[in-house]
């Protein structure tokens, strides 16, 4: 099932064109990264697919539901968490959890399960105003979890988290993300790498890729780092098949690129034998989701 439907969506403030014919979809099922440089358009994009503006032409569905025509039936469907997380500070945490609870009408028993869900218990008892950043960020995500929605969208879901608050809430997502679709903005690289099934990339209200993480990254040059017991030329390298660039790191190791997806390694020790020379290490190294995203947004 499709969870969330983009059609050539075209947004203009002003003269400005902040996102131009943006088209993809989203599985039900699946967390998809959404990626790119401050003003790419990330933030416009989540507020149409919330409802709360509109786009200036083009259509978005969420499971199937014109989020146009249908805005209070979709707003059912969705949990969203924004980037400046809006908290009435000087309410406690179930009081504030029981108003949102009261707006989306659900059972009583969804504001604990959300706390355990969020890991808000030790602070359940508190005014918000009395948390830490982090767990005001934890509050906003039960906000949002409220109503069991179908879609998350989450802007900066991880920010002001201790390293152990931010492996329990990746853990939530990533549970989340089994039967929901879960639209998640960070430029925290890693945790689109723990986290994203697919990662949605834009700058200049334009999509540049749209790919599963695992495509993205075996699309990309094979690099192999080796280190030979000798020093050697730049030249002496060009013989090695599919070999795309060499760098000399230092001494005698060397950062070698590959346009292929065979494995080099066996190719380069049989190279080294015949050459008469000796690897003492030799090790693949992928570009990671932050390097990919540099290449592609410049």
């Amino acid at each position: 099932m499709i969870g969330i439907q983009v059609e050539n969506i075209n947004k203009f403030y002003g003269t400005q064109q902040v996102l131009n014919e943006v088209s993809f979809s989203i599985e039900k099922g699946k967390i998809v990264g959404l990626l790119g440089p401050n003003g790419a358009g990330k933030s416009t994009l989540m507020k149409i697919l919330t409802g709360y503006i509109k786009p200036d032409s083009g259509k978005a569905s969420i499971q199937g539901i014109n989020i146009l025509e249908n805005s209070i039936q979709i707003k059912q469907k969705i949990g969203y968490l924004p980037e400046h997380n809006p908290l009435y500070l000087d309410m406690y945490v179930r009081e504030y959890l029981e108003f949102i609870r009261s707006v989306y009408k659900v059972d009583k028993s969804r504001i604990e399960t959300v706390i355990k869900q969020t890991g808000l218990t030790p602070e359940a008892h508190k005014k918000i105003a009395q948390l830490s950043k982090g767990y005001r960020q934890r509050v906003g995500l039960a906000a949002a979890l409220i109503h069991d929605p179908e879609v998350l969208i989450l802007d900066e879901p991880t920010t002001g988290l201790d390293p152990n608050q931010l492996v329990e809430i990746r853990n939530l997502i990533k549970e989340l993300g089994k039967d929901k679709t879960v639209i998640l903005s960070t430029h925290i690289m890693q945790e689109v790498e723990q986290m994203a099934d697919n990662v949605l990339i834009i700058n200049e209200g334009k999509i540049l890729a749209n790919e599963s993480l695992k495509k993205l990254q075996t699309g990309q040059q094979q690099i192999i780092e080796v280190e030979f017991d000798l020093r050697i030329e730049r030249e002496f390298l060009d013989q090695l098949p599919h070999i795309e660039a060499a760098e000399n790191l230092m001494d005698h190791i060397w950062c070698l690129a590959f346009d292929t997806h065979d494995d080099m390694r066996p190719v380069i020790f049989d190279f080294a034998n015949e050459q008469g020379l000796k690897i003492l290490q030799m090790h693949q190294k992928n570009k990671n989701l932050e390097q990919l995203f540099k290449e592609i947004t410049s």
